[in-house]
């Protein structure tokens, strides 16, 4: 069945030219009288938090390198039900993805596989008509790309953005309005990136009005709103029928655990999974009747006195884990399981003590796409098999002298050595890779079926 899905991309030339602004704006102002579903290009955590905060609906990432695209297409039409309007935010630069040669994981390939027009934000800081260069450029690299239109942004003065404006104009390129330099407009940055929109709730709600206002002062929507609904039409499949969920499977998320794929959520659901969401930094103990624990990433170092003083919920872990509860860690969940966190200025927390060893800061970034595979049968994958996922972060695992039960190979890119990671033994798999589980059907049915076990055991 053909149906049409009003659609649109926002991109930009590269990182820091304010499309994540522009994005959060456009779907405030069309939020007021559209229901908007956001998407992020890309494996990022926490602008989708962002258009989740805005929307009411949690935001979906949409990436071609980690996914195969048939399953990005399914993924975002089955999604996009209920909403009257998609809005797709870009990653990095609009042809930047997995390397130089390929678009790969890039904004573009995913705006080409779903038929969507592209509006470019570009950042006129100290330019005027160069800023007809580059978008001459935009347009004519890649012929397939609908590259419809550009929106000014970051300008000092409606003069600068009249001569960018014709600048653009003169080759063939629609302008969709300007937005004007100004410090509201800027999501305050730490050393893992912005602030997430659950830690920042005042500030959230102060940062999506100024956008708010700044797009619907400047900016086009009428004309907008209307190029998103001259998107051809797209194939969609039916819902997916969930069976009964009888697999009770606790899940951490609060200020400290935030960063899932929605998507991995979904297909855990798809596979019996009930999934009770519990708060380590402020609940007593982890919910009842649980056959499995699932911990994600987040920002568990800007935490660590919280976690490592809620005693009752360590123990309660502790506990579960022991006695063989199927129990998936990333990232920041890895290093809410080891024995203890250090962080900058070598103070030690107590944290979980089920995971051997101790994670500590660096001050070095370790991050990329990742393609695993299993050294050994675990939670999710077999021996062998390979799963598709993204590695971000600023700590290390020091493990244990002897310690050999490593989870995975990391497939290496070209130049790069093959290294091992994570740590599997005992039902328990932990990671620094953050894994999407539909990079491999079988993550989830692994993983709900192990859990399923332990309940029945």
């Amino acid at each position: 069945m053909k149906v049409k899905i009003p659609r649109l991309v926002i991109a930009a030339p590269h990182s820091g030219s304010g499309k994540t602004t522009i994005t959060v704006g456009l779907m405030a102002a069309f939020a007021e009288r559209l229901t908007v579903q956001g998407y992020k290009v890309g494996p990022d955590y926490i602008d989708p938090g962002y258009h989740t905060a805005v929307t009411g609906r949690a935001s979906r990432n949409l990436d071609t390198w980690m996914i195969p695209a048939e399953q990005v297409q399914e993924m975002f039409t089955r999604s996009r039900s209920g909403a009257d309007l998609s809005i797709i935010e870009g990653v990095m630069g609009l042809f930047d993805g997995y390397g130089g040669l390929t678009e790969s994981g890039s904004t573009a390939e995913v705006a080409k596989l779903l038929h969507a027009p592209v509006v470019l934000v570009m950042d006129a800081h100290r330019m005027v008509r160069s800023a007809g260069a580059i978008a001459l450029g935009f347009r004519d690299f890649d012929p397939d790309l609908n590259l419809a239109g550009v929106i000014i942004n970051n300008v000092s003065r409606a003069a600068h953005a009249g001569w960018v404006t014709e600048a653009i104009q003169s080759v063939g390129l629609r302008v969709f309005g300007w937005v004007p330099h100004d410090d509201n407009l800027h999501v305050p940055e730490r050393y893992l990136g912005l602030y997430t929109a659950g830690e920042r709730s005042a500030a959230t709600r102060q940062y999506i009005q100024a956008a708010r206002e700044a797009v619907g002062r400047h900016l086009d929507l009428p004309g907008l709103e209307a190029l998103a609904r001259s998107a051809p039409e797209m194939s969609v499949i039916d819902q997916p029928v969930h069976p009964a969920a009888t697999t009770r499977i606790g899940v951490a998320r609060d200020e400290a655990f935030s960063f899932y794929y929605e998507d991995n959520l979904d297909l855990l659901r798809e596979a019996g999974a009930e999934l009770v969401f519990f708060s380590p930094l402020g609940d007593n103990c982890i919910p009842p009747n649980l056959c499995g624990l699932y911990l994600d990433g987040g920002y568990p170092e800007l935490y660590a006195a919280q976690l490592s003083e809620n005693g009752s919920m360590r123990a309660a872990l502790k506990s579960a884990i022991a006695i063989g509860m199927p129990t998936y860690a990333e990232c920041g969940g890895l290093m809410s399981l080891a024995e203890y966190f250090v962080d900058s200025s070598g103070v030690e927390y107590p944290m979980v003590g089920i995971l051997p060893g101790f994670t500590r800061l660096t001050g070095k970034l370790k991050m990329g796409y990742r393609e695993v595979a299993g050294l050994q049968p675990n939670l999710l994958l077999g021996k062998d098999e390979t799963a598709r996922g993204h590695e971000f972060h600023y700590s290390e695992w020091v493990n244990p002298e002897g310690h050999n039960a490593f989870a995975y190979a990391i497939r290496p890119r070209a130049g790069n050595e093959t290294r091992l990671e994570g740590f599997s033994k005992t039902g328990l798999l932990a990671s620094y890779i953050h894994l999407h589980f539909a990079s491999n059907p079988d993550l989830a049915r692994n993983f709900v079926k192990a859990c399923r076990s332990f309940r029945k055991g």
